[in-house]
């Protein structure tokens, strides 16, 4: 069971996130779209946080995450926005879906692990 799930249609983003995670003790499963992210917390109870890009083919990280709270009833996962968006009616959309945080990229890890462990203690 992972504890984060992070999703992003760039393999390097995902791969520099995951790997980032996983040097400092977290375990990751990585998505490579919203329907793949959705589809693997379905099948896995164990993730308490979701870090997701926006702008990617299939489903976006918003649509996403609405249907984690809409079709998946779960109001318990985190959900992390990592994303070059900072458009703020995106970001209101974004925090009407019940998304916590909002990370403008290049990922920072350093500068936001502390959070990221206290979301999925």
């Amino acid at each position: 069971m992972a504890q984060i799930l992070v999703v992003d249609d760039s393999g390097t983003v995902r791969n520099e996130v995951s790997d980032f995670l996983k040097a400092n003790g977290l375990t990751v499963t990585p998505a490579v779209d919203g329907k793949d992210g959705l589809d693997k917390l379905k099948s896995d109870p164990g993730i308490k946080l979701v870090i997701s890009d926006v702008n990617m083919p299939n489903m976006d990280g918003i649509t996403m995450s609405e249907k984690i709270r809409s079709e998946l009833n779960n109001n318990a996962v985190n959900i992390i926005i990592l994303t070059t968006e900072n458009n703020p009616a995106m970001k209101e959309r974004g925090k009407a879906a019940g998304i916590k945080g909002w990370i403008v990229k290049p990922f920072n890890g350093e500068a936001v692990i502390s959070t990221l462990k206290k979301l999925v203690a």
